[in-house]
């Protein structure tokens, strides 16, 4: 643990280059507990990057980690390539533009060359400009979905995915050496722009962005036949200008913004929490609803890499899970490329461990392999540069996480919102032809292929004690594995962090061949089961539940004894 008294004493006098910081430090004199959460360790540098809570201390963003994580960059950048350069881009989060430019006067200080867009723009697009402009790595600072009180600073490689876990090691030990205060080089952001150090990206990227999202629809022309009619809220993010653009471009002409929710706002006053996933962030959009009802309800999270929906079935708004979309666009898609012989050869969807087994059953019946990956999009964004590396991007269909994010084409290598918006708009708007709304065409998916429920159990553990107890009950699973769960035999075990899948009735051991990663996964009788892992971004444990069953009543009791039983487990 650091020395927390020395720290503070250090930044109270040396943090002097942004008056907040030191306001917030002659606040929390004298008061112990606010003073050991914010020294008590460094914001931990992952494959993730940096993310914290927006403030003073080691264990906060500001400018001064911002910094030395950049200047950490600079010099793993500069240990391994030859005149290295960086795309940086920013979302509307507070702060995130005055970090994304200290971050570019570091980087160019270190001869290393900085593209940034001139506003914000969406995730996706950073990934994009990684590969356009051939960078040797990429930075986004962004706290994705988290409350206004967070923000987060990710890099890239330079296949556009987010850094793998070696290059993310040995990045951090070249930040490890470096001393914030003074051992950071910096130089002005406006005299590196004069230089040439710092270029701005240009409204060409955009265009080509935007051409190559275009690629991915199936049925085009669909959209201005259907009058398909849409609300669109980004969150106060960064989806305004991109999602509206494209949505236009497709030929949907009538989509209102939610008024409130349009221009970016890094407090998100009428959604403390801006993530898609959560019922409350509709609230504003199912208002507008009451003078004129739409077919679609769309919203993106702050950062434009997550869309949720709501759709209109018998007067009422009905909310889609990530696991739903990610479902009927796996049916959407391989059904519309074979109606139309396009479907490639061996075509292949990918998703995340935690995601709906019923994406697998319905690959499956069309022929394409399914790839079950970790969480974490990088691991979607390897894959695709491995197809490309061999010459078959083509066989790449979808690629969803069930946390609201997927991504079709090969345009960028994590996901996408502006895309995913586009064709949930399309594949609306080709279901509407045929007088099926979403909500009904996802019901006659369980209707062919069975019921899958998956629910999600988040638990939150705030501050240094939360992390202990979090650490303590991965510890206590992983040492004493459940033999049953909700009374039915848990029939393997598997750890994914030793690698070991465990058949419990014979004792049989197979290597599972992924990336190490602290999950626990538990396989019931019929499909059912039970993955626990702590949260990459938050400070969180989440317990993923996959009830299978006839109907969704018995799914739906099912899925409550399990989540009784796995709270009682845990002790939670």
């Amino acid at each position: 643990m650091n020395d927390i008294n020395a720290l503070y004493k250090l930044w109270s006098e040396k943090a002097t280059a942004d008056p907040d910081l030191l306001k917030e430090l002659n606040e929390i004199n004298g008061n112990e507990d606010e003073i050991l959460d914010r020294f008590y360790k460094n914001l931990e540098f992952g494959t993730a990057g940096l993310r914290g809570v927006i403030g003073a201390g080691t264990n906060r963003m500001n400018v001064y980690t911002v910094n030395q994580a950049t200047q950490g960059l600079a010099d793993y950048l500069n240990s391994e390539f030859e005149n290295p350069s960086v795309a940086i881009a920013y979302d509307s989060r507070i702060k995130s533009d005055v970090f994304s430019k200290s971050a570019a006067g570091v980087l160019a200080a270190n001869g290393v060359k900085v593209y940034i867009y001139p506003e914000l723009v969406p995730t996706p697009m950073l990934s994009f400009a990684v590969r356009y402009f051939k960078c040797s790595s990429g930075i986004i600072i962004t706290a994705s979905h988290n409350p206004a009180k967070y923000n987060g600073y990710k890099c890239y490689d330079p296949n556009g995915y987010q850094m793998t876990d070696a290059a993310a090691e040995k990045t951090y030990g070249f930040i490890q050496n470096v001393d914030m205060f003074d051992g950071v080089k910096t130089m002005d952001f406006d005299e590196a722009v004069s230089a040439g150090k710092i270029e701005y990206i240009g409204q060409e990227v955009n265009e080509a962005f935007y051409n190559e999202v275009l690629k991915a629809r199936v049925n085009e022309g669909v959209c201005e036949k259907a009058g398909l009619s849409v609300i669109y809220t980004p969150l106060n993010g960064t989806g305004n200008k991109p999602v509206r653009e494209i949505l236009k471009r497709i030929g949907i002409d009538n989509v209102r913004v939610v008024k409130q929710q349009e221009l970016p706002d890094g407090n998100f006053p009428t959604c403390p929490f801006p993530n898609p996933e959560i019922k409350q962030v509709f609230e504003c959009a199912v208002e507008m609803t009451k003078d004129e009802k739409a077919d679609l309800i769309v919203a993106t999270d702050p950062d434009c890499d997550r869309v949720g929906i709501a759709v209109l079935d018998n007067g009422e708004y009905k909310l889609m899970t990530g696991n739903e979309v990610g479902i009927m666009f796996t049916e959407y898609l391989l059904s519309s490329l074979k109606e139309q012989g396009r479907l490639p050869e061996n075509p292949i969807v990918v998703k995340t461990i935690v995601t709906s087994q019923l994406v697998s059953e319905i690959a499956k019946d069309y022929g394409a392999e399914t790839a079950d990956l970790l969480t974490g999009f990088k691991y979607i964004g390897e894959l695709i540069t491995n197809l490309e590396k061999k010459g078959e991007t083509d066989r790449f269909i979808v690629g969803m996480e069930e946390s609201y994010g997927y991504l079709r084409g090969a345009h960028a290598r994590d996901k996408d919102a502006v895309v995913a918006s586009m064709l949930i708009c399309e594949m609306a708007a080709y279901y509407k032809t045929k007088g099926i709304s979403l909500y009904n065409q996802m019901q006659s998916i369980y209707k062919k292929y069975g019921m899958f429920l998956n629910s999600l159990l988040n638990f939150g553990f705030e501050g240094a004690a939360g992390m202990q107890k979090m650490s303590d009950m991965m510890t206590s699973l992983r040492n004493n594995p459940p033999k049953t769960i909700a009374g039915e035999t848990v029939t393997t075990v598997s750890d994914y962090q030793t690698h070991t899948c465990t058949d419990t009735a014979t004792g049989n051991v197979t290597e599972i061949k992924l990336p190490k990663s602290n999950v626990l996964s538990y396989k019931l009788p019929g499909g059912s089961g039970v993955i626990v892992r702590p949260s990459g971004t938050e400070p969180k444990i989440k317990i993923y539940i996959t009830a299978v069953a006839e109907d969704r009543e018995k799914a739906e009791e099912k899925t409550k004894l399990i989540s009784a039983d796995m709270e009682k487990i845990m002790g939670i």
